[in-house]
């Protein structure tokens, strides 16, 4: 069983809590990277970024209140996770 699918059925197992969990951990690191991204400036390339990972943030908590289904809401938070990430590294060690 691959680690995504494995993470899914926990995440399916326990939906309330860890809905609750992605909720505040997600946007903390989507918070992270929006002040790594202003760190730089606000040029059109750093509002570009910021409106990306706001949006990746908004999806993610958006489709839990709007209760979706649980892999849906599971591809947006691993989504926003992956994308503030990067961000956070593209703009804390390489520019």
């Amino acid at each position: 069983m691959t680690l995504y699918q494995t993470t899914f059925e926990n995440f399916n197992k326990n939906y309330i809590g860890s809905a609750t969990m992605a909720v505040i951990g997600q946007s903390c690191l989507g918070a992270a990277a929006a002040m790594y991204i202003l760190s730089h400036g606000t040029s059109v390339g750093q509002m570009l970024q910021l409106a990306v990972i706001v949006m990746a943030c908004i999806l993610a908590n958006t489709s839990i209140l709007a209760q979706m289904k649980h892999k849906v809401v599971f591809n947006f938070i691993l989504t926003s996770i992956l994308l503030s990430i990067l961000f956070i590294i593209v703009n804390n060690f390489i520019l």
